[in-house]
C-alpha cells in the first residue's frame, strides 16, 4: 500500500521567497503545439493544483517561448500574483535570428545581462522577475561585472532573486563573494540516472550553504521511462521492484519521489504540457520511501553495491 504523508506544494528558497514544491519547465512550449485558450487553461490548471513557479529561459524555443507564455498570461494581475517566474539568459545563439553572431558564446557582461532582462520582461509581458538564473558557467566570466548588473536590476525593482544554473561549487562561491545578495539556488541535471551532482559534492556544498537545488531533466530526458541503454534498464527495473512494494503504479512517481526526499531539497523541473502528468507529479508528494528504497533505486543506477 502506498503510505500518505500531508503534501506540502510550498517551500522556500529564503525568507521572502517561496515557490511551489514542482516546477513547470517552459523549454518546450512551442512543440506542444496549444492554442492561446488551451495553454491558458492549462497554466491556469497547473497553478490551481499547487504547481505556481515557472522555468524559463530567453533562449528558449530559439527565443519565442517566453512571448508565447507572455501573450496568454498578460492582463491577468491575479494570475502573476499567483505565479513565481523564473528566466535564465548568458548564452548567446547564432540562430537565424542572430545572423550576424558566427557562434554560440556566452556574455556575462553588465550590459548584456540588463538588455537579456528588459526583453524578457517584455517577453513575460510582466513587471518583475521573480527568480534571475546564469544560465551556465563561463570560462570568461567576470564576477563583478554580474554584480554590478545584479544591483542595477534589485535596486530597480525588475528582478527579486538571483541565482545560477549548471555551476560548480567554486563557480558558485566566486559569484557569491561579489554579489550582495543570496543567490537562491542551482538549477542542476540531477535524476536516478545522472549522479553526477552526488558525485561531484554539488550537493553536499549546497547543502552546506543551504541552497536549494532546482533539478532539471529529472526523467534523464525519457530514459528513465523509455530506457534505451543498459543502465537505464537496470535503474527502471529496480524503479519497478520499489513501486510494486510501495503499491504504486506510475513509476515515474517513484522517481520524483527519491529526489524529492533528498535532504538537499531537490526541486524538480518538470518537463511536460500534459496536465495529467503534472498531476502525476504532484501525487508523488504523498508518497513516502524508506532510505533502503532509496538506496536500492541510487545502487541500481552505479551498478555496484556501496562500499
Amino acid at each position: 500500500m502506498v503510505t500518505l504523508v500531508p503534501m506540502e506544494m510550498k517551500t522556500k528558497l529564503v525568507s521572502h521567497l517561496e515557490i511551489s514544491r514542482l516546477v513547470l519547465g517552459i523549454w518546450r512550449l512551442i512543440d506542444w503545439n496549444k492554442t492561446h485558450q488551451e495553454l491558458l487553461s492549462f497554466i491556469k490548471e497547473s497553478v490551481e493544483i499547487g504547481v505556481t513557479t515557472f522555468d524559463h529561459a530567453d533562449i528558449y524555443g530559439n527565443h519565442e517561448c517566453e512571448a508565447a507564455f507572455g501573450k496568454v498570461t498578460k492582463n491577468n494581475s491575479l494570475l502573476r500574483d499567483q505565479m513565481q517566474l523564473v528566466t535564465k539568459c548568458g548564452i548567446k545563439l547564432n540562430t537565424n535570428k542572430f545572423p550576424e553572431r558566427k557562434l554560440k558564446y556566452y556574455d556575462y557582461s553588465a550590459s548584456y545581462i540588463i538588455s537579456q532582462v528588459e526583453q524578457s520582461l517584455k517577453n513575460l509581458q510582466t513587471d518583475y522577475i521573480d527568480v534571475l538564473l546564469l544560465h551556465r558557467p563561463s570560462p570568461f566570466f567576470n564576477p563583478e561585472e554580474v554584480a554590478k548588473a545584479f544591483d542595477q536590476l534589485k535596486s530597480s525593482g525588475k528582478v527579486n532573486h538571483f541565482g545560477v544554473s549548471n555551476f560548480l561549487p567554486l563557480q558558485l562561491e566566486s559569484l557569491q563573494a561579489f554579489v550582495e545578495e543570496p543567490l537562491v539556488t542551482n538549477q542542476i541535471e540531477i535524476s536516478a540516472y545522472s549522479l553526477e551532482h552526488f558525485e561531484n559534492q554539488n550537493l553536499d556544498y549546497l547543502i552546506s550553504k543551504k541552497i536549494r537545488p532546482m533539478a532539471w531533466s529529472p526523467l534523464a530526458g525519457g530514459e528513465l521511462l523509455t530506457p534505451k541503454t543498459e543502465k537505464g534498464t537496470r535503474l527502471i527495473q529496480a524503479v519497478e521492484a520499489v513501486a510494486q512494494e510501495l503499491g504504486v503504479t506510475q513509476t515515474e512517481q517513484i522517481l520524483y519521489q527519491w529526489l524529492l526526499m533528498h535532504p538537499s531539497g531537490i526541486i524538480p523541473i518538470l518537463g511536460t504540457g500534459k496536465i495529467e502528468r503534472i498531476k502525476t507529479a504532484v501525487d508523488s508528494l504523498n508518497i513516502q520511501m524508506s532510505l533502503a528504497h532509496w538506496f536500492q533505486i541510487y545502487n541500481a543506477s552505479t551498478g555496484k553495491e556501496l562500499p
